[in-house]
């Protein structure tokens, strides 16, 4: 049985002896050790194709890391299966793609919606929130999502990750496409969800003031052990 997370260093996310490889003996990411706190935000930095990526899926549940433990609130995603590890990710996490993953011809409303369509969460009470969340990031809810500018349809994708109000936050590159304003905003909002909100944010970044923000960094070689600062 996994440990308790929560022990007297109030860890919200504990990583032990991570190891992902591209093949047999080819390690991509080394991370022997790794403790973030509620609340707090973490910057993983690096060249491209250190593992950067690669790790926010490992950390977010998206893929499985060839050895080691990944712990959120006690529980151990590695050993989870597909199907499990998606529960956990409903119920716990939300996720905000660089690339975006939104559906082009439906609004931003159904875009934010569309994250619960398939969840045990109903949309319906979820409406209310959803309009709340893209109000307040400045998003019109009922245009086309292709219409939007690329700093608006980042701003679409934040908010279907916060819809479930989940405890982690996971960020791959959020200001890489955007201007210098628009990526401004976005990074002050992520800090904001960390100092206000309580959540535990994770992000992938190359842009120097969001990484600025953050209150740790872990800097990723490829098939070196990472260093956190």
């Amino acid at each position: 049985m996994s440990p308790p997370l929560r022990s007297a260093s109030g860890a919200a996310l504990s990583v032990q002896n991570l190891r992902h490889d591209l093949k047999p003996g080819d390690p991509l990411l080394l991370l022997p050790e790794l403790d973030v706190e509620p609340g707090g935000m973490l910057a993983l930095t690096g060249p491209s194709g250190s593992g950067k990526s690669t790790l926010l899926h490992l950390l977010a549940g998206l893929a499985q890391p060839t050895q080691g433990r990944i712990l959120w609130d006690g529980l151990d995603l590695a050993p989870l299966s597909e199907s499990a590890r998606d529960r956990w990710r409903r119920e716990r996490a939300g996720f905000v793609f660089q690339d975006f993953h939104l559906i082009p011809e439906l609004s931003p409303l159904e875009n934010v919606l569309s994250t619960v369509w398939f969840s045990r969460f109903s949309a319906r009470p979820l409406r209310g929130r959803a309009l709340e969340l893209l109000e307040d990031l400045g998003v019109p809810a009922r245009s086309r999502t292709a219409l939007l500018s690329r700093g608006e349809q980042q701003r679409v994708a934040l908010a279907r990750a916060l819809l479930p109000q989940p405890a982690a936050l996971f960020a791959d590159e959020p200001t890489a496409s955007l201007d210098a304003a628009s990526g401004a905003e976005v990074a002050r909002r992520l800090r904001a969800l960390a100092d206000e909100e309580g959540r535990t944010v994770i992000v992938s970044s190359h842009d120097p003031a969001l990484i600025a923000l953050a209150d740790r960094r872990l800097s990723l070689r490829r098939g070196a052990e990472a260093e956190l600062s």
